[in-house]
């Protein structure tokens, strides 16, 4: 009786594929598994057999039928990507491992705000590295936790649209200005000189420190080019709100109308500074919702400030302090960045509408 031997299917190559396998094969800087790859199928491609293939080129027999397999399912990319691996059994059932997920998102640990890697390990008798791929797998972050705020202003949608308003559609002959104030600005000491920065250590600073009075930085943001007209001043009254209010007159031009957004402080709505408005008729003050500070871009400025300048830190005095500010002022302003408000009324009450809905289904 005469055995068939099997004979594997030809491969017929392009133009293009045998210029890339040339390139390949003679490659020096690509994967070695790469090169194998585009000469086993050069040799099949002139009609050698997979076990010449593979004793020419010092591999297994089955390795050779793979990648001519896989060039005559798939190609050129086909050689490119190593073929699939069934990979070990997970040591951790599905049902374990709902189980954890469930216990992260709807339960606490005795005597604890929330679960940490080793307390939930314990509590389901899986390693810690088990908890932490569980975790990571599902995007859980039980350390974690944002704070956020809503608005329970009656006319939250009207000031909303008129702000927004006023940043997507700014007026004619107008001038946008954010204006917000930064209270109680300390002048902290610390009580040591901290060590310097180096390779392989942060710079340190004493966690105790010496109090040296404080300052009010008064800032008005340009919405027109990024400028800012700030004013440093002793207290955060109403009288200080109109001395700022006179240096905006001043240092804006006199033919335009200028639209201030501030927020609900009790200092921007004084009887006095009402008066003095009158008396001002291209001043117009826009207020923003109550608890909606995001809502007045001044405050990206404000914070920048603080991490770039204020909270790191050292001052031995007011009048050092007010120099520092002054002098992050006045850089800025040498190459202003302008900031942009890009997220439209509607966008932003849907986003507040799934909050609500979020919350009502808690109580």
């Amino acid at each position: 009786m005469i055995s068939r031997m099997r004979i594997a299917a030809p491969i017929i190559l392009t133009v293009h594929e045998q210029a890339t396998l040339d390139l390949w094969a003679r490659a020096r800087s690509l994967p070695q598994r790469l090169v194998q790859r585009a000469r086993i199928i050069q040799m099949a491609a002139e009609g050698a057999l997979n076990q010449d293939i593979a004793r020419r080129l010092g591999l297994s027999r089955p390795t050779v039928q793979l990648w001519r397999q896989r060039f005559l399912a798939l190609r050129l990319p086909g050689l490119e990507k190593d073929a699939p691996r069934p990979g070990r059994t997970p040591r951790i059932s599905a049902r374990k491992m709902a189980a954890v997920v469930e216990a992260t998102l709807h339960t606490t640990p005795p005597h604890a705000t929330h679960w940490s890697v080793r307390s939930m390990a314990k509590a389901q008798g899986i390693s810690r590295m088990a908890v932490q791929r569980i975790w990571k797998q599902h995007h859980l972050k039980p350390h974690l936790v944002k704070t956020f705020k809503l608005s329970r202003d009656k006319q939250f949608v009207e000031k909303l649209t008129d702000v927004v308003g006023l940043y997507l559609n700014p007026p004619d002959k107008g001038l946008v200005l954010c204006v917000d104030e930064k209270s109680q600005i300390q002048a902290l000491d610390r009580t040591q000189p901290g060590l310097p920065l180096k390779p392989g250590r942060c710079g340190t600073m004493t966690h105790d420190y010496k109090r040296n009075g404080t300052t009010t930085l008064f800032a008005a943001l340009s919405l027109l080019d990024g400028k800012v007209i700030g004013d440093c001043m002793p207290r955060h009254r109403h009288q200080e709100f109109i001395r700022f209010l006179k240096k905006i007159d001043t240092d804006t031009p006199a033919e335009l109308d200028l639209h201030l957004i501030v927020d609900n402080y009790g200092t921007h709505t004084h009887p006095r500074v009402k008066s003095w408005l009158r008396r001002h008729r291209r001043f117009h003050l826009h207020f923003t919702p109550t608890s909606s500070s995001w809502l007045n871009l001044v405050e990206r400025w404000l914070r920048e400030l603080t991490d770039k300048r204020i909270r790191r830190g050292s001052f031995r005095n007011v009048p050092e302090l007010i120099a520092a500010i002054k002098g992050y002022l006045d850089n800025h302003n040498q190459n202003p960045r302008v900031f942009m408000w890009t997220a439209s009324v509607e966008n932003i009450l849907t986003k507040v509408s799934k909050c609500k809905e979020a919350l009502g289904t808690l109580h």
